[in-house]
């Protein structure tokens, strides 16, 4: 990634005030992008959004992908260059409990977000973050997906993920292109990372247990997952706009983001290194309970990114979860979490 190239682009990032969102739009202004956010309000004062100050470094309107007005209007008043699409429902368990909300926000979201792009004539990329639950994960089936996989989804989020990676496909064989603006999705495995506080995601979970002094229960210990760093699968956001605004047509399409199979590991793995990297008591209680259907097995194939892109997860698994649990000791420890996250970012440029 050139370092150079974002000096003074207009970047519009939808969903900012999440965790990844967040992440990206810091990773952005460290590079020297002017960044403009569009999003729901951040839920509680502990979110990344508030503890590392965004609010004091960009511009930004609270406001739901859903409202297409609204969003055309924030668009088409900042003018941008660049768009990243984050704005979504992004849990599984949430869309067992409101299925409609979830299929509206994560498919006609991603719908007026495309329509309100294509009337603004100063955007040119647009790369739509989706997820790796967008692929037909048959049950007793372990393979590695890659981009050609078809799209599917057991539960409603991972089915309105593979919803919204059709929306992107339609939309850019019938209306971009041609008209000077270029998609790109990008599917990346379970990320993991500071500043994470969502309901009934592992680390989050783990860290509240250590807050509130209470027994973490983990349902589905064996489970394999692609654990990467938020970091890792932020520059590969990034190296993939580069690419789509540099050479256009030859990197539109889907793209995996997902660590080496040396990252592949059970939750009881992630938690037991977790345990090991900071130094706070918490209990854990592995229970053979089943909750709401989660596949069992889900590991991506980014060799397509490693081998165009050039694109590798740089931090290990381990290192990834120290990195992880380093954020969360500072924030426990009320270190100045705008400097952490801030030395975080930068280190990671420097790998």
């Amino acid at each position: 990634m050139r370092h150079s190239f974002w000096r003074g682009k207009k970047v519009f990032v939808t969903g900012h005030t999440g965790f990844k969102g967040s992440w990206l739009t810091l990773s952005l202004l460290q590079q020297g992008a002017d960044v403009y956010g569009y999003a729901l309000p951040p839920l509680q004062q502990s979110d990344l959004y508030h503890v590392a100050n965004l609010t004091e470094v960009m511009g930004s309107q609270f406001g739901d992908i859903r409202d297409l007005t609204k969003l055309q209007s924030a668009i088409s008043s900042y003018k941008p260059d660049i768009i990243f699409h984050l704005g979504a429902q992004p849990l599984v368990r949430a869309s067992y409990d409101d299925p409609i909300e979830t299929f509206s926000t994560n498919v006609m979201g991603t719908v007026h977000l495309l329509e309100a792009a294509r009337q603004v004539d100063s955007v040119k990329t647009i790369i739509n973050v989706t997820s790796d639950k967008c692929y037909e994960n048959k049950s007793g089936v372990q393979k590695s997906f890659v981009e050609s996989d078809p799209m599917g989804g057991h539960d409603p989020y991972s089915a309105s993920k593979g919803c919204a990676e059709i929306v992107s496909s339609a939309y850019s064989r019938s209306f971009y292109g041609k008209n000077g603006k270029f998609i790109a999705s990008a599917r990346a495995g379970n990320v993991i990372g500071g500043g994470d506080w969502s309901k009934d995601r592992i680390i989050p979970d783990f860290i509240r247990a250590i807050l509130n002094q209470e027994t973490m229960t983990i349902r589905q210990p064996k489970s394999i997952r692609p654990w990467q760093h938020v970091l890792d699968c932020i520059h590969g956001y990034m190296l993939l706009a580069e690419k789509v605004w540099t050479e256009q047509e030859a990197y539109v399409g889907a793209w995996n983001f997902g660590p080496s199979a040396k990252a592949f590991k059970t939750v009881e793995q992630l938690i037991e290194c977790s345990r090991s990297y900071i130094d706070r008591a918490v209990d854990i209680h592995y229970s053979t309970t089943e909750g709401p259907y989660e596949a069992g097995y889900l590991v991506l194939d980014s060799g397509k990114a490693e081998q165009r892109l050039g694109w590798v997860s740089k931090l290990t698994f381990s290192d990834a979860v120290k990195w992880t649990m380093d954020w969360y000791d500072g924030y426990l420890s009320g270190l100045d979490m705008t400097q952490v996250t801030s030395n975080q970012i930068r280190n990671y440029h420097l790998l």
